[in-house]
C-alpha cells in the first residue's frame, strides 16, 4: 500500500491495518511451511493475538512495547511454526518507531533488537548453526525496518523545512510586494496631492484678478488628478491581480522628469534639470530614481517652501548618482526628515533595495539636499 493511500487512512484504520493484513499472511505461511503444525482455531486466534500489541506501536516506545510483542511472537511459533514471517510482526513495529523517534534513539533501539531476536527464537532452534543463522536473519531483517523507518523519518524532516522555507520565503516576498505597493501609493498620491493643492490655491487667488490663470491652474489640477488616478488604478489593479483589466503604460523613467518639472513650474517653483545620459538604463534603475527625484521636488514643494530646485543626474561608470538641491527651508524641520514620515525612509529603502545608498539632509550652502548612489546593474525588487 502506497504512502498516499496510507495518509488516507484514519489514525485508528492505520493502526488496526497490521492486525488485518499480518494473520492471514503468517497462516498461510504455516500451511505451506512442511513442518508446519496443522491449522487449528486456537492456532488463528494466536496469531491475532500475537500481532494485537502492533495496535500500540505509535503510542509506546520500544521498551514498553517489546515485552507485549515478544511474548505473542513466542505463542505464534509454538502454535504455527511459520517458516519466516513471523518477524514482520517485529519489523512493523520497529519500522513505525523510527519514523518518530529521533536517530541517536533508533541506533540504541537497534542494538536492544539482538536479545530481542535471541529470546524469541531461542527455545525453537534445533541446533547453534540454526540458532545463528535465524538470529542472524531476522536481526537484519529488523535493522531494515529501523533503516527504513529513519529513511522516512529524515525525508519527512527534510520536507516540513521544506514547507517552512517555502512559507517563510513566501512571507518575505509577499511583505516586500505590500512595501512596494505602499511606497507607489504613496509616491503617486503625495506628489499629485501636493500639486493640486498648490495649484487650488492658485486658482482660488486668482479667479477674480486673473481668470485665465485660474483656468491654466484648474487645467493642471484635471492633469495631475487624472495621472494620479491611472497611476493608482494601474497600481491596485496588479494588487488584486487584474491584469487584463489594468491600464497598460510604461513605468515612469528618468527621461519623463520633465513633466514632474512642468508640475513645479506651473506652481511657480522654477525648477533645473540636469539630465545626462541616462538611455540603456535597467528598469528598475529609472523607476527607482524617478521616484526620488518625485518624493524630493514633492518634499520641496511641501515643506521646504523652495522657489528653486536643481536636478543633477549623471552615470558614472557603473553607478547612477541623482542629487536633487532646494533653497528652502528644509524638509527635516518640517517634519519630512523625521523617523515617521514615509518620504525620506521610502526613498532610502528604493536606493538600498537596489544596492545603493540615498543621503538627505541640509546643505552646506542652504537649502535642502537629497543625494543617491543607484548601482547600474542593482537587483530588480526596487
Amino acid at each position: 500500500m502506497s504512502g498516499a493511500v496510507l495518509d488516507r487512512l484514519s489514525p485508528a484504520a492505520r493502526a488496526w491495518l497490521p492486525v488485518a493484513v499480518l494473520p492471514p499472511i503468517l497462516l498461510a505461511d504455516s500451511l505451506i511451511s512442511a513442518e508446519g503444525p496443522d491449522l487449528t482455531a486456537f492456532g488463528v486466534l494466536a496469531a491475532v493475538v500475537g500481532c494485537l500489541p502492533l495496535v500500540l506501536r505509535a503510542r509506546l516506545g520500544f521498551a514498553a512495547l517489546a515485552p507485549l510483542l515478544v511474548p505473542g511472537i513466542v505463542l505464534i511459533l509454538w502454535q504455527l511454526e511459520p517458516g519466516s514471517t513471523v518477524v514482520l510482526i517485529p519489523m512493523v513495529a520497529l519500522f513505525e518507531l523510527a519514523t518518530r523517534s529521533e536517530r541517536r534513539r533508533n541506533v540504541w533501539v537497534a542494538l536492544e533488537v539482538v536479545p530481542c531476536v535471541v529470546v524469541s527464537v531461542l527455545p525453537f532452534a534445533d541446533d547453534k548453526g540454526e540458532l545463528f543463522s535465524v538470529v542472524v536473519r531476522n536481526t537484519a531483517l529488523c535493522l531494515l525496518a529501523i533503516a527504513a523507518g529513519d529513511a522516512v523519518r529524515t525525508r519527512r524532516e527534510s520536507m516540513d523545512r521544506l514547507v517552512a522555507q517555502q512559507q517563510e520565503e513566501s512571507q518575505r516576498r509577499l511583505g516586500e510586494e505590500r512595501l512596494r505597493i505602499a511606497r507607489e501609493v504613496h509616491d503617486v498620491v503625495a506628489h499629485a496631492m501636493v500639486a493640486i493643492n498648490v495649484q487650488a490655491g492658485v486658482a482660488a487667488h486668482r479667479l477674480d484678478q486673473d481668470p485665465e490663470q485660474a483656468r491654466t491652474a484648474l487645467r493642471a489640477i484635471k492633469a495631475a488628478s487624472g495621472e494620479a488616478l491611472a497611476d493608482l488604478r494601474a497600481t491596485l489593479g496588479v494588487l488584486r491581480g487584474d491584469e487584463g483589466e489594468a491600464p497598460v503604460r510604461p513605468a515612469a523613467g528618468l527621461g519623463d522628469l520633465d513633466e514632474l518639472a512642468a508640475g513645479l513650474r506651473a506652481a511657480g517653483v522654477e525648477v533645473e534639470l540636469d539630465v545626462g545620459d541616462v538611455s540603456g538604463l535597467p528598469g528598475a534603475v529609472q523607476a527607482a530614481g524617478y521616484r526620488i527625484v518625485q518624493e524630493a521636488l514633492t518634499n520641496a514643494l511641501r515643506h521646504a517652501g523652495a522657489a528653486r530646485v536643481r536636478v543633477r543626474i549623471r552615470r558614472e561608470g557603473e553607478l547612477v548618482r541623482v542629487e536633487v538641491d532646494d533653497d528652502g527651508g528644509g524638509a527635516a524641520a518640517n517634519g519630512a526628515g523625521g523617523g515617521s514620515g514615509s518620504g525620506v525612509p521610502g526613498m532610502r529603502e528604493r536606493a538600498t533595495a537596489l544596492g545603493g545608498t540615498l543621503e538627505a539632509g541640509p546643505a552646506a550652502e542652504g537649502g535642502w539636499r537629497v543625494a543617491a548612489e543607484l548601482p547600474v546593474h542593482g537587483g530588480a525588487r526596487a
